[in-house]
């Protein structure tokens, strides 16, 4: 008899909390919302990978590439909606909400932040760049280049390198304005030209011959 008294007690007992479990439960799940929405700044523009999250919590989203952002909230929730450039800008779910889907527009302001500026030194101090400078040793370098500057070297190294595109169209496109120039007749000979002759007797007494 007392084994049944017992066994009826736990029974009733095991309901009842039950049916509170399950009446918070439904309580709860009644105050949950599937928030979602769009950011946009002042000129109408989505706002991509904005933070979108509970404040005081970490429960929240990123808003995807054109802003869009959704997330399971709870009534009278705050959200903080954040994002680089932008000011941080709050936004409370109504607690009166009759359905279980809420959405928003939420517009944030541009936000610029000024920094200080700052100046790079590749020394410690002037004294040791001064020191370093004068301990720096450049070796024989102008005289490298003044050799590589002599015109039979530059000669020797135009020899050695291929025209580019656009002098390999230059040569072609002379080829052909000259073609198309002595079309129908024999092409002229500057053995008899004299203006190529003042030109070779110029370059004769300035001496660009010398050398070669």
């Amino acid at each position: 008899m007392r084994w049944c008294l017992l066994i009826a007690l736990l029974s009733l007992s095991w309901g009842t909390f039950s049916q509170t479990d399950s009446t918070k439960n439904k309580s709860r799940d009644n105050r949950l919302v599937q928030f979602s929405g769009v950011i946009v700044n002042d000129s109408l523009g989505a706002i991509p990978y904005a933070y979108v999250r509970k404040k005081n919590s970490n429960n929240g989203t990123v808003s995807d590439y054109y802003g869009y952002f959704s997330f399971v909230a709870e009534k009278g929730d705050t959200i903080l909606f954040s994002s680089i450039s932008y000011k941080d800008t709050y936004y409370v779910i109504p607690d009166t909400l009759s359905n279980s889907r809420y959405s928003i527009i939420q517009l944030m302001q541009p936000e610029a932040t000024e920094l200080e500026a700052v100046q790079i030194y590749p020394w410690p101090s002037k004294d040791q760049f001064i020191k370093a400078f004068m301990d720096l040793d450049i070796g024989n370098d102008y005289d490298l280049a003044h050799k590589n500057l002599k015109r039979q070297e530059l000669a020797a190294q135009a020899r050695g390198v291929n025209n580019d595109s656009y002098l390999s169209y230059r040569d072609m496109a002379r080829q052909q304005q000259q073609k198309v120039y002595y079309n129908g007749q024999a092409p002229s000979i500057n053995l008899l030209n004299p203006v190529a002759w003042g030109k070779f007797i110029q370059a004769w007494k300035n001496g660009d011959f010398k050398g070669q």
